[in-house]
């Protein structure tokens, strides 16, 4: 009696197999990881663009209008696009000392990932920062 050798052709079958239920998913996974670190990054610029900007409102003269250009600047180096700056108070030049200033900065998840698919569709990513006048 000779050993039966294993049926290759059945085997190749079986891989095919595994293979097509398994690269769709492998797939959809990968893409979503490259999507979240993308609004991961998003949010992270966000922040930076925030705290430059509650930096830039601390500084003696400093107005609305120099916190909104110092932080648009960070986020056009960083190219987000369709974000709004909001500077609570409106005038950080009439703030009294000890009082607090918030600058909250917002942008939609549409028009800043890098992938066609949306797994974000329609969130708005915010970050903000607050800071309090001192001088």
């Amino acid at each position: 009696m000779t050993p039966r050798q294993p049926n290759n052709s059945r085997r190749r079958g079986v891989a095919a197999t595994e293979f097509a239920l398994c690269l769709p998913i492998m797939v959809l996974l990968v893409l979503g990881m490259v999507e979240t670190c993308s609004m991961v990054f998003l949010k992270q610029s966000l922040a930076i663009a925030a705290y430059e900007g509650a930096h830039t409102a601390v500084r003696p003269g400093a107005t609305t209008a120099d916190v909104q250009s110092t932080c648009e600047g960070i986020l056009r180096d960083r190219r987000v696009e369709g974000a709004t700056v909001t500077v609570t108070p409106a005038e950080v030049s009439n703030v009294p000392v000890g009082e607090y200033m918030t600058i909250q900065i917002a942008a939609p998840s549409n028009l800043n990932g890098v992938l066609p698919l949306k797994f974000f569709r329609g969130a708005t990513i915010q970050a903000s920062a607050v800071t309090m006048k001192e001088i």
